[in-house]
């Protein structure tokens, strides 16, 4: 099997759109879902919906976000 360093050469020899691709290819195969993080990233959401209706969670408005970043 080759190296990540020699597949890297040969990639880097296609055509732009080519490469494009193959990175598309690439990240799909990586982008499996994990139920474990499914469960971890419901509970922390369940947690912190819990918290805002609770009025327990500080909430700043779209526009002070969006300044505090201008």
């Amino acid at each position: 099997m080759p190296s990540c360093q020699e597949l890297y050469q040969q990639a880097n020899q296609l055509p732009p759109l080519e490469k494009l691709h193959l990175a598309e290819l690439l990240l799909a195969d990586l982008d499996t879902p994990d139920p474990e993080i499914d469960v971890i990233c419901r509970d922390e959401a369940q947690k912190r919906w819990q918290a805002y209706q609770a009025g327990e969670l500080k909430t700043f408005s779209y526009d002070a976000v969006m300044q505090r970043y201008k």
